[in-house]
């Protein structure tokens, strides 16, 4: 019997050699779709560059932009325990992703409102707080996601299903990242547009993730998520120390600007361009050698965001620091590490965990994670007394023990 177009489609994005099955892959077209919408409406609204300068335009106080980051990232991560809690009583676990999905447009949507009506610090406080509730739904969308990958997606094709979708969405990043480097998109009237089809794009991946097909799941098979599945885990232990060295290579690009002496929004949109280059040329590509040995993708994107980070260090030590176009280059290989670290990570803790602790896995190694990157921004000013040149060894060295930590790390694609 011929393939239809969507088995056909799916086989050539995933590289599986038997014929998929209809529902299996109309669900893999689906995620695809999904979190191609929902990536690109991350970039528009990325808080280190377009929320930063926006507030900066409307006169809110440097301490509203100081706060976006910590916010957005630690408010991602740190609920994510009591929401797996909740998850795990619901038959159907993509009703917490469309939900999230959904909130995220809807907080998006309440930041254009506050940017078209509010300036100063009610602008800064009301976009902090829309912020803060983006942040709590990107936790529901996060802490289900495996789950649901898991329960729709099959082993060896999660990696080219999330790989592709981050590999497609980067073409829109490209395009906004165009404009804010060409100047086009420095009023404020562009940017809040930016915003608002974020918040489209939000609610658009949410109506289509709703047509998911899911299996139910027993709400009293699942494992609760609570620090005790560390205990006794070695795998999931070291996996979780691994991502949290790992860290280093979200945490190093803001430095390699600082090294490059940038500080326009112009310039600092090559932040983005870097970013969404990055990700065009790699996603994809690691999300296929993830689906073949996720823990050795792990390894090479440790290495080489420690390489780049002292390629960063050399280039200041010999004065090519500030050269135009050292620091782009050298920022781009660090962000194909980190679109490695994203895709190795959330490939490995899917492989690893049985279906009914998947949940409980992603709940408590976001939390710890979570925690990391809050002390990591509180203590970033103290560091950063140091110099950036000795704040981007220590995350080198990082990176570097993040390889060593996984190598110690068993194989999960092969399992049973």
């Amino acid at each position: 019997m011929q393939n239809t177009p969507s088995q056909t489609a799916f086989a050539a994005i995933s590289g599986a050699d038997a014929r998929p099955d209809k529902t299996a892959a109309r669900n893999g077209l689906r995620h695809i779709a999904s979190l191609s919408m929902t990536k690109i409406a991350d970039g528009l609204i990325d808080p280190k560059l377009v929320l930063a300068w926006l507030l900066t335009s409307l006169g809110a106080p440097a301490v509203y932009a100081g706060a976006l980051v910590p916010i957005r990232e630690a408010g991602a991560l740190l609920p994510q325990m009591p929401l797996a809690s909740v998850l795990q009583r619901l038959n159907q676990r993509k009703w917490m992703w469309v939900l999230g999905s959904a909130g995220q447009g809807i907080s998006a949507a309440l930041i254009v409102l506050a940017a078209l009506t509010l300036e100063g610090a009610a602008a800064g406080l009301a976009i902090c707080a829309a912020l803060a509730g983006l942040a709590l739904c990107r936790a529901a969308c996060s802490v289900s996601y495996k789950d649901i990958l898991g329960k729709t997606v099959e082993k060896a094709q999660r990696g080219s299903v999330t790989g592709l979708a981050g590999s497609v969405s980067s073409v829109g990043v490209l395009i906004f990242a165009g404009l804010l480097i060409s100047g086009l998109a420095q009023s404020c009237e562009v940017v809040v547009a930016a915003i608002a089809l974020a918040a489209g794009l939000w609610i658009a991946a949410a109506l289509l993730f709703l047509t998911m097909q899911e299996k139910d799941s027993d709400p009293e098979a699942g494992t609760r998520a609570s620090f005790g599945v560390l205990k006794g885990n070695g795998p999931l232990q070291r996996f979780i120390i691994a991502r949290g060295l790992l860290v280093s290579t979200a945490l190093a690009p803001p430095y390699l600007v600082v090294l490059a002496k940038e500080g326009t929004l112009s310039q600092l949109g090559a932040l983005v361009l870097a970013s969404a280059a990055a990700s065009f040329v790699s996603s994809y590509v690691w999300g296929r050698l993830s689906d073949q040995s996720s823990r050795q993708v792990l390894m090479l994107s440790g290495l080489l965001g420690a390489a780049s980070m002292g390629l960063a260090v050399g280039a200041w030590a010999i004065g090519f620091a500030t050269i135009y176009w050292v620091m782009p280059v050298v920022l781009f290989i660090l962000m194909i590490a980190y679109h490695g670290v994203r895709q190795a990570r959330s490939t490995y803790l899917v492989d690893l965990a049985k279906e009914d602790e998947r949940a409980a896995y992603a709940a408590v190694s976001n939390t710890v994670i979570g925690t990391l990157l809050l002390i990591a921004g509180v203590v970033g000013g103290g560091a950063a007394l140091l110099g950036a040149q000795a704040t981007l060894v220590v995350f080198a060295a990082m990176a570097f023990a993040a390889a060593w930590v996984a190598y110690g790390l068993p194989e999960v694609e092969d399992a049973v």
